[in-house]
């Protein structure tokens, strides 16, 4: 998923995934939006070297060194760029799960080059890994989900006792204006229409939005590095914002704490380009 505010949560997130059933899948995964995604990943499914800052900016806690080695689990992979860095990197291997198959084709053919990774269509609910990788994340997608306490409780199962969980999500700060007026207009109408029809109507802000930006329009960190994208890649992050059916944002307590709630400790919290939370925390030993 690209960098882009959405609305708040109506809570905090739950108090704990221990003791929680897995919701149906089929009807968890209806509510939310891989469809939609998927569509999007299969049109947008070129790697570009601007990419390579974005995923770092979304994972302040590691260097390119620090994943040398690693073994982890990519959850919500999209076209695989985001396993790509990683591997570039030399990190060891692992897998990279979605559930459209057009997300999941784009996968493939992105992680072509390194075999040690496998992209199998599988849902955030029904990871069932135990004890395997050094590192889950998940950028991006968490706040996107009907359930993200079980997505999240599921990564955290995944890695081996001291290994990490880390995600990406849009923050609450700074986005006030988002939630006043873009998302009632994403909720309302643009959720609901036909994804072709919505991919041709996110032609009209994307233009508004290029020319403001060449304007001036710098006051976050954030505008400051779109403005170094090109025409197609602005209207791929303008397009993600309109399409989604479900879309949270959180303040700085509830990322940590939908953290904490999930048994994890030394959590740690990182500003991102002053409209989103990165977030790191380790599984305890058993």
């Amino acid at each position: 998923m690209s960098e882009a505010p959405h609305p708040p949560s109506s809570a905090a997130p739950p108090a704990s995934p221990a003791g929680l059933s897995t919701p149906d899948t089929e009807s968890a995964i209806h509510s939310g939006s891989a469809d939609r995604f998927g569509y999007e990943w299969g049109r947008y499914a070129e790697l570009k070297g601007i990419y390579e800052e974005q995923f770092r900016r979304w994972t302040p806690f590691l260097t390119p060194a620090d994943w040398r080695g690693l073994t982890f689990v990519d959850v919500g992979c999209g076209m695989g760029r985001n396993s790509h860095w990683p591997m570039s990197y030399g990190a060891a291997g692992g897998l990279a799960i979605d559930i459209d198959e057009r997300s999941l084709t784009s996968a493939r053919a992105t992680l072509a080059p390194h075999p040690a990774m496998e992209v199998r269509r599988q849902s955030a609910y029904d990871l069932n890994e135990t004890a395997r990788f050094d590192l889950a994340f998940s950028i991006g997608v968490i706040h996107h989900l009907a359930h993200p306490e079980l997505a999240l409780a599921n990564m955290v199962r995944a890695v081996k006792p001291g290994g990490r969980v880390m995600i990406w999500v849009y923050g609450r700060e700074n986005n006030g204006w988002i939630v006043r007026f873009a998302d009632p207009l994403r909720k309302a109408l643009f959720s609901r229409l036909p994804i072709g029809f919505v991919h041709t109507l996110s032609a009209l802000p994307t233009a508004a939005l290029w020319l403001a930006l060449r304007l001036g329009l710098d006051r976050l960190e954030y505008f400051r590095l779109i403005r170094r994208f090109d025409f197609a890649h602005l209207r791929s992050i303008v397009f993600d914002q309109m399409l989604p059916k479900i879309a949270h944002y959180w303040r700085r307590d509830e990322v940590e704490a939908l953290m904490t709630n999930a048994g994890l400790v030394d959590v740690r919290l990182a500003w991102v380009n002053e409209i989103s939370w990165a977030a790191i925390g380790t599984k305890a030993d058993a």
